[in-house]
């Protein structure tokens, strides 16, 4: 069990600070009974990922530790205790849907209200707060705006989804090939998530919707999916003007 004695005020305030459910259940559960396993957040909590609970607890600043257990079926399991308390963030920052005011604000008036990934304006409200390198590569970086990116919710979901199935994310851990990743600087980048692939998210909104609705009819009439008609285009298009 921790001994609550040995860990230091500040921490302790950190860690009660923290109501979100998911965070919270894990710190409560630590401080109980001094670790929890991946198997109790499944069959105790119901959360069918354990390392996203993991890591919901690291982004408000609390340092966990991963080390192997015996599960109740005799397989070594994964399971997390607090890691170095003096690495804890005791100035806390809010979690995944605004790490600070300050910094939100500071990528609001230097980029404006949109999605760093999908490009659209969003209402400011919708705009979640993400490290551009995962703190599970590359840990805390300085407080710099620059070292964050504005996601819209569906952008910061297809982020973490990719970034967890990363090789670099679960083994590597090298923040040089973040750097060069879509989804660190979709504005240059050299690989998605170690793989040599390139992506273009479209957007039609308001009138141009109903380009959108002819290409669809278009390329139905074609017999073609959309995103393969839309390259065809393109390709027709640069071939046309000898880029190609």
């Amino acid at each position: 069990m921790e001994n609550l004695q040995q860990l230091p005020d500040s921490f302790l305030e950190l860690c009660r600070s923290i109501t979100a459910k998911r965070p919270k259940v894990v710190i409560d559960h630590i401080l109980k009974h001094g670790f929890i396993t991946t198997e109790e957040l499944k069959e105790t909590y119901g959360y069918s990922y354990p390392p996203r609970a993991a890591r919901d607890v690291r982004e408000n600043g609390i340092p966990l530790e991963t080390f192997r257990v015996t599960g109740s079926d005799g397989r070594k399991i994964a399971a997390y205790r607090f890691g170095d308390v003096r690495k804890a963030r005791f100035t806390r920052l809010s979690g995944r849907t605004g790490l600070s005011k300050q910094i939100r604000e500071a990528l609001i008036s230097k980029y404006g209200c949109r999605c760093f990934i999908y490009l659209e304006e969003v209402d400011e409200r919708e705009l979640q707060i993400d490290h551009r390198v995962p703190f599970e590569v590359a840990g805390e970086p300085d407080l710099d705006p620059e070292n964050f990116m504005l996601l819209c919710g569906s952008a910061n979901r297809a982020k973490s989804w990719s970034c967890e199935h990363c090789e670099n994310w679960n083994n590597i851990k090298d923040k040089s090939i973040c750097l060069t990743c879509y989804w660190a600087y979709p504005e240059n980048y050299e690989h998605i998530a170690m793989r040599q692939v390139r992506r273009i998210d479209l957007l039609w909104e308001g009138d141009d919707i109903e380009i959108h609705e002819r290409l669809k009819q278009k390329s139905t009439s074609l017999e073609k999916e959309l995103p393969e008609f839309v390259k065809d285009i393109i390709e027709r298009e640069i071939n046309r003007n000898g880029e190609g």
